[in-house]
Parts: C-alpha cells; sequence; structure tokens
C-alpha cells in the first residue's frame, strides 16, 4: 500500500493547493514529498521494538502531531500542520478529513542549499548564523520541560545503556573489534568517574525535552534565521537529554567537519548566555556518545551496501569517527591563562582569539559579575540603579571566577581569564587554581599605551552591545591601582604589545611554547 500511495502522490492531482510537480526523497523511516510550497513527511509502517514503533496508523497520526508540537518550538513558521489523507493509495487526497487510511507532516519547503551543511561544505557558514543558533538553542533549553525526579529518562543509568547499546550496535558489523574494545574501555572508565554528575545533572534539572538531533543537517537559514528543524518525536529515550547532551551533538558535527575555530566559538557562547559550566564536566562523554552515533550510521551502511566502493567509504566514515571518539574519550591536561589589563588593553580581543585558535573557556569577569546580580551580559548595570562594582561584589566576583576556573580546568578545558586582575590578591586566587591542581599558569601582560587605551574604551562606548560598562574615569582609576608583578609571577608572565600588527600571531605562540615548556 505504501509504495502505491507514494506513486500516486508524485501527480499533483492529490493535493489541494497548486503544485507544478513533485519531488520524492527517500530515508529509512520516511518519504518526503517536495511540492514547491510545501513539503510532505509520511512515516513508513515499521516496528523496530523500542526504538521506533510507527506500524499502526493511530501511531503514525500521533506521531505527526508529536512532531508538529515538538518542532514548532524551535520552527514555528516551517511547521505546518498534521494533515490526514483520504481516499485510497492509488488516489489519494491530502487534508481530507473524511475517512483518512494514512497522516502526513506539512511543512513549509526550503531550499536544500540553505541546510547549514552545504553552507559548511561551501564555506558560507559564519559565525553570525552560528550565533543565531545559540542564542536561540540557549533560550529553547532554558523553556524546554524538566524531566519528572523519579523518570529514568536521562538519568545516569540510562547513559550507560545507551552507549553500551552504540557499542554493542557498532561491534556487529565491525570486522575488527580490538579497537574497539579499547575505546570502549575508556568510555566505561570515564562514565565511572562522572556517574555521580550524571545523577546530580539530572535531580538539579538539566535533563529537558530537548531537540534530540542537532546536527548541521537539521538546521537551515531560512528567512533571515537559523531555524532548527526535524527533532526526534519517535523515542523519548532519545529526547529526553541533559542539555549538554544537545549541545555536545552540534559541537561534534562542526568538528567532524573540520570547523573547530566556529565550535570552539558556539561553545563559549552558549555558556556565557547560559552560565551552565557544570556541562563541561559531561561534554566530553556526550560528544564521544554523538560521535559514536555517528559511527554506527556509517558501520550500518557498510553492512547494507553492495557497492564496493560505497563499502569502503562508509567504512572509512566509521573508522574516522571512531577516532575522533577516542580522543574525546582522553584527558588532556590543561592550562589556565590570566589575563592582564585595564580597559581598553585588548583583553577580551585577544582572549576570544585564543579561545577560537586553541580551545578552551574564556571566563569574563564582566559577564560573571552581572549574572551574580542578576544581570543579562549586555544589560547595564547603571540603569538599574544597582552598584555591582562596590569592593565586596569584585571580591564575589573573583571567588566566581576562580571557583569556574576550576570547574572547568578539572574538566580537562583550558581558561582564559578575562579580567583586569590588577591586584595581587585577584591574581593569587585565580593561579591557586592552576598551581595547585600541577597544572600550567600563564599570565599575559596586556599592554597598550594611553592614547590608545582612550581611543578604545570611546570607540566601544559608541559601538555598544558589549558587556564591559568601563568609561574614562574607570580607566583613570585602573591606571592608579595596577600593582606590580612579583618576581615569582614572572616566571609565568608574557607582556604583548597589543597594538602591534602581529600582536596575535605572537601570543599564540608564546602560548603554545610556553606550555609546552611548563608541561614538561
Amino acid at each position: 500500500m505504501s509504495e502505491t500511495l507514494i506513486e500516486a502522490l508524485r501527480s499533483p492531482s492529490g493535493y489541494d493547493h497548486p503544485v507544478a510537480s513533485v519531488e520524492v526523497h527517500e530515508t529509512h523511516i520516511s518519504w518526503i514529498l517536495l511540492t514547491g510550497d510545501f513539503a510532505y513527511k509520511i512515516k513508513k509502517p515499521l516496528d523496530f521494538g523500542s526504538f521506533l514503533d510507527f506500524s499502526t496508523l493511530a501511531k503514525r497520526r500521533a506521531l505527526c502531531e508529536q512532531e508538529v508540537r515538538l518542532n514548532r518550538r524551535l520552527a514555528p513558521n516551517l511547521y505546518v500542520a498534521a494533515v490526514p489523507i483520504s481516499g485510497t493509495p492509488g488516489a489519494p487526497r491530502i487534508n481530507d478529513p473524511s475517512a483518512p487510511f494514512e497522516y502526513a507532516v506539512k511543512m513549509r519547503q526550503f531550499s536544500n542549499r540553505l541546510l547549514f551543511s552545504h553552507l559548511q561544505a561551501s564555506g558560507e557558514l559564519s559565525q553570525e548564523l552560528i550565533d543565531d543558533l545559540i542564542d536561540q538553542l540557549v533560550d529553547f533549553h532554558e523553556r524546554a520541560a524538566p524531566v519528572a525526579a523519579d523518570s529514568l529518562l536521562g538519568s545516569a543509568a540510562s547513559t550507560a545503556s545507551i552507549m553500551t547499546r552504540e557499542f554493542e550496535l557498532i561491534r556487529e558489523r565491525l570486522d575488527d573489534g580490538d579497537d574497539l574494545a579499547s575505546l570502549e574501555t575508556l568510555a566505561n572508565e570515564a562514565f565511572g568517574r562522572l556517574q555521580e554528575v550524571f545523577t546530580a545533572r539530572h535531580r538539579d534539572g538539566f535533563v529537558r525535552e530537548t531537540h534530540g538531533d542537532i546536527h548541521l543537517g537539521n538546521a537551515v537559514h531560512h528567512e533571515g534565521r537559523a531555524l532548527l528543524f526535524d527533532g526526534i518525536e519517535f523515542n523519548d529515550e532519545l529526547r529526553w537529554n541533559d542539555v549538554a547532551c544537545d549541545l555536545a551533538f552540534l559541537l561534534m558535527d562542526l568538528e567532524a567537519r573540520g570547523e573547530e575555530p566556529l565550535a570552539r566559538h558556539a561553545l563559549n557562547r552558549y555558556l556565557e548566555l547560559s552560565g551552565d559550566y557544570g556541562l563541561a564536566r559531561v561534554l566530553a562523554y556526550y560528544k564521544l556518545y554523538r560521535a559514536l552515533v555517528m559511527a554506527k550510521v556509517a558501520a550500518i551502511r557498510y553492512r547494507q551496501s553492495g557497492d564496493q566502493d560505497e563499502q569502503q567509504l562508509a567504512l572509512t566514515e566509521c573508522r574516522r569517527y571512531l577516532r575522533l571518539a577516542d580522543g574525546y574519550a582522553r584527558f588532556r591536561f590543561p592550562y589556565l591563562l590570566i589575563g592582564v589589563g585595564v580597559s581598553g588593553s585588548g583583553k577580551s580581543r585577544f582572549t576570544g582569539e585564543v579561545i577560537r585558535r586553541l580551545g578552551g573557556v574564556r571566563l569574563r569577569s564582566d559577564v560573571e559579575r552581572k549574572r551574580l546580580f542578576g544581570f543579562h551580559p549586555q544589560a547595564d548595570s547603571w540603569q538599574q540603579g544597582v552598584d555591582i562594582y562596590t569592593p565586596a561584589a569584585t571580591q564575589c566576583t573573583y571567588r566566581r571566577l576562580a571557583k569556574l576556573a576550576g570547574l572547568l580546568l578539572e574538566s580537562g578545558l583550558p581558561v582564559c581569564i578575562d579580567a583586569t586582575c590588577l591586584r595581587r590578591w585577584q591574581r593569587d586566587m585565580l593561579g591557586w587554581e592552576a598551581e595547585g591542581r600541577g597544572l600550567p599558569l600563564l599570565t599575559v601582560s596586556f599592554e597598550a599605551d594611553e592614547a590608545t587605551l582612550r581611543r578604545r574604551i570611546e570607540k566601544r562606548a559608541r559601538r555598544g552591545g558589549d558587556p564591559s560598562e568601563a568609561s574614562l574615569a574607570v580607566l583613570e582609576r585602573q591606571l592608579a591601582s595596577l600593582e606590580p608583578f612579583g618576581d615569582d609571577e614572572r616566571r609565568h608572565l608574557i607582556h604583548l604589545d597589543t597594538t602591534a600588527d602581529d600582536a596575535t600571531e605572537t601570543l599564540v605562540s608564546l602560548i603554545q611554547a610556553k606550555v609546552g615548556v611548563l608541561e614538561g
């Protein structure tokens, strides 16, 4: 019946709107019919047990309706309705409620050329689009329904079970399992270290009804915005995730495509907006899981294809994802970089560039100070009538920066501190987070002449849109309060003239050289 229906729907006569031609695409679980203005997704009558069940009309209708409901959370303009199909398989009428024998998800059609996966392949995926996507994702995660406290969905036990299943599915399809066994051992060791963290995040409400399938093929540039679509509707276990698992798929996909700077930028923007730095503890584990999912998909293609060349391509892809997963499974010893400098010295610009080039997380005092008082990073605290720059507030801010730095370092992520750090006690408090753990510490003094500092502050004030609220009066106070570096600090100190043309390259090279020496 299904094949008859799809063949009949190639004719424009089955639709209740003008259709010039119909293009049919098939996936392993559905058919997609492109009609020009609208696309229709029809679910195949499949039963894959606990993974997916489309076996009855009632189930397909319910899941079509659920797909529309869930995806309208992120793409309300794309998802039109779950529509009935009446008539007969040989002469169907879409959107006819008289006697439905099938249902479809009706969507507004868009150009595949605008998928993020296509934009990335053509070099057109911009940081601005990633920013838009991350901004929406943070808001979506904050609004998404949290899992019930007594639910096993997203629990430590469920996480372990899902990971075990992925390894089993790959093992069944690969001829050589030695490397897979080594990777599974590393994954199990990581789970053992993180089990209590998974439990705490489940208890604290970080497991939510997420999108479940965020990769570049499920994001599109539509009507000037980044839109996520095609979230998982058919499997509760795959949809109710820690928000870190949702983010991890996007980051892994960017990294797998060679877009590491965009992935690093996306992670930092998410953390800065959400304040959920705790997700760093489990992020590598979830990226490992997402890489395994993609390895499994490739392994399935390898076994199902009858073409030798296609088999080889699938096997190569599977092994590439397994190598990526292996990298996520291994702990890397990070370093701490403390930026020191007055307003306008270039700290934010250069620490941002370090993160994009070398990886890690940037902690910004301007952002975390405002967060302590419940303000958005872009808010103007002076207009709120609150003084967030008292000595007590500054102490609280540096304690928060130190606490977050410790958490991130223990998660294996390098940390860049973007704060003035003019006082010795501030630098000591932050530096101990690395030195107390036996990790490399670098201090970078960002320097520029006073005329340049003034010009930069004035330019930033005119431009707006920056968390910093520093003025020329603040600059004067900062210049007067800078405490000199001690002899012990000079062992790990870098002076950087931020007015030099090659300042970025100089800083990156010095960090790489210094960290290499310190680690050795």
